[in-house]
This record gives structure tokens, C-alpha cells and sequence, in this order.
């Protein structure tokens, strides 16, 4: 019982470290983080978001990155979901972090043709852009991992016809503000474990939409994609910055 325990521990700390590790890697790789930079970290209550936070909290404490950051939890007054507000302050003030709260409506009543999720969605972006613009933050941390990237791109060729996705880092409104994807690297799997190890708390009301998107219907075709090949979620990744023009069709 005892060796298991050990061996667990150690397995648990190399996990963390292969984190840190890979986020460190994409703000190296993507220069996401320059010195003396105030960071805002969009915090939803999600396993992805509490990762991202305890990562950059970790790394800020290095010389060569030397950067500040702090929280933001944003409530959709329309959507049921939500998170203990008393566990998210915990983890910060355990992280050193400060945590701001901001409640928004979204007009969900009135979304005509767009999803709830689109609506949902937009109006959260733009609070956290006008938040960040206000409070002077140039950089905006969002917790879209690997998976992310590929269900995007799946979606903008499936039903835009265009081949795009979620960039490690993309400059907004003239340069104000940038956001920065630092777990680009990092896997649902990875993050969950994570996630598992750690033991965040779980939201109190998951949101009812959450399962009618087309995200959804991305991520069960590239899991219908990894019974074909395993490695299919990082292929296709990789493939977003392998691309043989000479060999593609011109429109």
C-alpha cells in the first residue's frame, strides 16, 4: 500500500511538471508573455480555466517571464450554469491570484437564428475585452487546449468552408489587446488528469446547452477519428502548420 501511494505521488508530480512544461513551451514557442505584462485570466469554473490559472501562477514566478496576472469569473444571468463562488476565491487566494466577478446579461430570449451558445459565448467575449481594455490588461489568457484547436478547425471546413482555427496567440482591435491560448499544446486528456489530481471543485449547475452544439458533433467525429488512428487528434493538429499548397486544389 505504501510503495502504490509513493509511486502514485510521483506519477501525480510528473504529470503537474509535464504541464508546467508544456505551457512554458507554448509561451516560449508563440512569445504569448513578455515581462512586466498584466495578464487576465478568464476564469469560467471549468477544469480547462482552473488549469490555465494554476499554470501561469506557477511560471510568473520566473525571471525570464516576470509577469502579473489576476482572475475574472463571468455570470450569464440567463444560463443556469454556475460554480461555487466561495471555492473559486479559495483557489485563488491559495494561487495568490486575485479574482474579479462580473454578472452580464445576454439577451438569450432574443437570439433569433443563433445558438444560445453563440449568444452565450459573444457576449462573455466582449465583457472580457471591455473588462480587460478598462483595467489595463494587454493580454487576454483563454483555456482553449489541443482538442479545441481541431474541433474549430473541423467546424470552419465543415460548415464555413474555410480552413481556420483557435491561434496560440492573435492580436485585437489594432494590438489593445491579445489573446493567448497557453495550454495549445495540452490535450483534454491531459488537462482532466490534471484536473483529477488537483481536485477543483465541479460546477453546481452545468448549463443545458452544453451538449447541443456543433462542437459536439466535432469532438464525436474525431473520436470516431481516433478508432481509425490513435494519434488522430495530434495529427490533425500538426497538420494545421504542415500545409503542401502544391497539393491542394485551387477553388
Amino acid at each position: 500500500m505504501s510503495d502504490k501511494s509513493t509511486s502514485l505521488s510521483q506519477f501525480h508530480k510528473r504529470h503537474i511538471q509535464y504541464v508546467n512544461n508544456k505551457v512554458a513551451k507554448a509561451i516560449m514557442d508563440n512569445d504569448l508573455v513578455g515581462k512586466g505584462e498584466k495578464i487576465l485570466v478568464a476564469v469560467s469554473g471549468g477544469k480547462d480555466s482552473l488549469v490555465l490559472l494554476e499554470a501561469l501562477s506557477t511560471l510568473r514566478i520566473y525571471d525570464f517571464l516576470d509577469f502579473e496576472i489576476e482572475a475574472i469569473h463571468i455570470d450569464v444571468e440567463e444560463v443556469p450554469y454556475k460554480v461555487s463562488r466561495e471555492k473559486l476565491e479559495e483557489l485563488c487566494a491559495k494561487l495568490n491570484v486575485k479574482i474579479n466577478f462580473l454578472s452580464i446579461e445576454a439577451g438569450l430570449e432574443e437570439t433569433g437564428r443563433k445558438s444560445p451558445c453563440f449568444v452565450c459565448s459573444w457576449h462573455r467575449r466582449k465583457a472580457l475585452f471591455k473588462y480587460a481594455d478598462e483595467h489595463g490588461f494587454n493580454k487576454l489568457a483563454l483555456g482553449h487546449h489541443m482538442d479545441d484547436a481541431v474541433e474549430t478547425f473541423i467546424i470552419n471546413i465543415a460548415y464555413h468552408g474555410n480552413i481556420s482555427s483557435l491561434p496560440a496567440k492573435l492580436s485585437m482591435f489594432d494590438g489593445a489587446i491579445t489573446i493567448i491560448r497557453p495550454l495549445i499544446l495540452l490535450t483534454n486528456k491531459d488537462t482532466q488528469e490534471y484536473a483529477n489530481i488537483r481536485q477543483y471543485p465541479k460546477q453546481t449547475e452545468a448549463c443545458p446547452y452544453e451538449d447541443q452544439t456543433k462542437r459536439k458533433t466535432a469532438r464525436d467525429m474525431v473520436e470516431k477519428m481516433k478508432e481509425f488512428h490513435p494519434k488522430a487528434t495530434k495529427n490533425i493538429f500538426r497538420s494545421m502548420s504542415n500545409i503542401d499548397l502544391d497539393y491542394l486544389p485551387k477553388s
